[in-house]
């Protein structure tokens, strides 16, 4: 058998292709802005997790610049070994501070930090609890690990009791969840498990990827929302949501950010985070301090667009956060439907399985500080007459 011999027969993506409605991959030729450039065309963006709107703003790209012209354009090394600059260092004592946590560590993406944190926390003395909705990232992480998995449904807190229940008290346990679920936009249960966590003597780690710069008073993500941060004992990050930037952190006890970097491989095995994305980062944190009215206008077309959706009758799901799926049915239904949207001007992302059950395909879509209503209004009107088209609402 030729290894590649699945690739040859691999025929879905071609019928996708042949019915006109690809939707992946498709090609920007300008900033992730509220209006992007796609094929010469200005679409409405609700598609982008660029929740603050920084990827364009001025002391961004010239915070970015600025890096470049002192350190270059990369590290040319790992941060284990030649490639820490002053630059990472600084930034890793400004998210501790930022989070209020001891210690802080950087990886190159967000992706790494779960990948190379969560497996090398994990032996075969441990167990590891999964929310069955859990990022790739996270399920990943947990498979490198030699730890035992015990995945629980959805925010199922007795689900969860019962599988903590059954450990036994020698076995280490840890509880990974994101805070804010990237596709379907709800937040974890974070008081149930924390009361569970606490009852069973398990530890946390909160992937905060999208709660970052949404959530809580000052921006520290689900944790600060639910006024539990004192009870996550990780908490990891990503550059690449509201920071404007690319790579991830994650920020903790210093002797468990000790063990992390002598231990995660991706860390270790991996080229550091560029200079001009460190710069951006820093830029993009000072001004998430300084204008608390980026985050209370992403709330305030987080609100509207919910609202609005509701009322033209579409189903939402649990969604509490900038990200607003609408559930269309079939998957198919779902790349019609972001064909369509595109040639009335605007870009979704669509959801299928097995990343949601079968029958229950999504359209996601999610918002920017930066948008402006009118923006909003001409996406409403053709999510309106595209659902109707489709039959997905009336």
């Amino acid at each position: 058998m030729d290894v590649f011999q699945k690739c040859f027969d691999y025929k879905y993506v071609d019928q996708v292709r042949e019915l006109g409605v690809y939707p992946y991959f498709r090609v920007l030729t300008s900033g992730q802005d509220p209006v992007v450039t796609i094929d010469g065309r200005d679409v409405v963006m609700l598609g982008s997790n660029n929740y603050l709107g920084l990827t364009s703003h001025p002391e961004v790209k010239a915070a970015s610049i600025a890096a470049i012209e002192r350190y270059g354009s990369g590290c040319a090394g790992s941060r284990f070994l030649n490639g820490t600059l002053d630059i990472h260092v600084r930034l890793e004592e400004r998210l501790a501070a930022f989070m209020r946590r001891p210690a802080a560590v950087i990886f190159s993406t967000g992706f790494q930090v779960n990948l190379g944190v969560i497996s090398c926390l994990l032996d075969r003395s441990d167990v590891v609890y999964l929310d069955s909705l859990d990022h790739a990232c996270i399920l990943d992480g947990a498979r490198l690990g030699f730890a035992r998995h015990a995945k629980f449904q959805h925010n199922d807190m007795e689900d969860l009791e019962s599988k903590l229940r059954v450990a036994a008290p020698e076995k280490g346990k840890l509880i990974v969840v994101d805070g804010v679920f990237s596709m379907e936009g709800d937040l974890a249960d974070l008081p149930g498990i924390v009361a569970l966590k606490r009852r069973y003597g398990a530890r946390l780690m909160v992937d905060d990827a999208h709660g970052l710069g949404v959530f809580g008073a000052n921006g520290r993500g689900s944790a600060e929302h639910f006024g539990l941060e004192d009870d996550v004992d990780l908490v990891m990050g990503t550059f690449s949501k509201s920071l404007a930037a690319i790579g991830g952190f994650v920020a903790g006890e210093p002797k468990v950010i000790d063990w992390i970097k002598h231990h995660a491989r991706t860390l270790i095995f991996s080229a550091a985070p560029p200079p001009a994305s460190m710069g951006a980062v820093l830029a993009a944190l000072d001004i998430l301090e300084r204008e608390p009215q980026r985050r209370e206008r992403l709330w305030d077309h987080t609100r509207y667009m919910m609202r609005e959706l509701t009322t033209l009758g579409f189903d939402t799901g649990a969604s509490a956060s900038p990200v607003i799926p609408m559930v269309v049915g079939e998957d198919l239904t779902a790349f019609r439907m972001t064909a369509r949207l595109f040639e009335e001007g605007v870009f979704v992302n669509p959801v299928i399985s097995p990343a949601v059950p079968p029958g229950h395909a999504m359209i996601r879509t999610s918002y920017m500080a930066t948008h402006e209503r009118s923006h909003l209004d001409r996406a409403l009107e053709a999510i309106g007459k595209v659902g109707r088209e489709m039959g997905v609402i009336r």
